[in-house]
């Protein structure tokens, strides 16, 4: 495909993907009809780029779609002052419109192949902003070892499904901040919008979506008698 083409599927991606879907807010669509998603997937699927399903990636992980990742950059609206955590980096492209649309970015990413290839994509963008770290962001321990997650942030994001958000990750929402999740496990997985208020949390629930799960998250092992 040329650049032409990708410019033309870019385009019919917001038309009939997002703004059909009732995403309206003009700063997020213009961000998304600017930004080349092809450039953020290896070659061999770059044709895939402005598909209304899932991209497959490396490591056997995929791609946030078109509309979830509108749906997050909508929802969130944010104002350029936030320090976002992301959970999963994969590409890095969802990663680089939260750098454009904030302060700072450190996003945390379990494949290092992809930490390092989403990290070449980002400073491709002429984002400097954001930092990939590679860690199992489902580990406590391995979370409290890294000196840039031992502070408070203003947005979460998970970008995998996740039965609930692990202890650890709430404890780095700052109070009045706002973390996206999805919850469940397929078939079933809704994408919930979380408000942190003291020690309530006010959730929303946005929609329900497939989405695939969260790696590394250690499993509870249960008592035979």
């Amino acid at each position: 495909m040329t650049a032409t083409d990708f410019a033309f599927a870019r385009r019919n991606m917001v038309e009939y993907q997002i703004r059909c879907c009732k995403v309206l807010d003009p700063v997020v669509l213009d961000l998304i009809e600017s930004m080349p998603r092809e450039n953020f997937l290896p070659e061999h699927v770059k044709s895939l780029a402005y598909m209304e399903g899932k991209v497959p990636l490396p490591c056997n992980q995929e791609m946030l779609s078109p509309l979830q990742e509108a749906l997050i950059l909508q929802n969130l609206m944010l104002d350029g002052s936030e320090s976002v955590l992301e959970i999963g980096t994969g590409t890095g492209f969802l990663t680089t419109m939260l750098a454009m649309q904030s302060a700072d970015v450190v996003s945390c990413e379990i494949h290092a192949d992809l930490a390092n290839s989403a990290s070449e994509n980002i400073s491709n963008h002429g984002v400097s902003n954001a930092k990939v770290i590679q860690v199992n962001a489902m580990d406590a321990e391995a979370m409290a070892q890294i000196e840039d997650l031992n502070k408070s942030f203003d947005v979460i994001v998970l970008s995998a499904a996740t039965k609930e958000v692990p202890a650890h990750i709430e404890k780095l929402l700052r109070d009045g901040g706002q973390m996206i999740a999805f919850i469940g496990s397929n078939p079933v997985v809704s994408m919930v919008l979380r408000r942190k208020i003291g020690q309530i949390w006010q959730e929303t629930s946005l929609f329900e979506t497939l989405l695939q799960d969260m790696e590394g998250i250690a499993e509870k092992r249960e008592f035979v008698f």
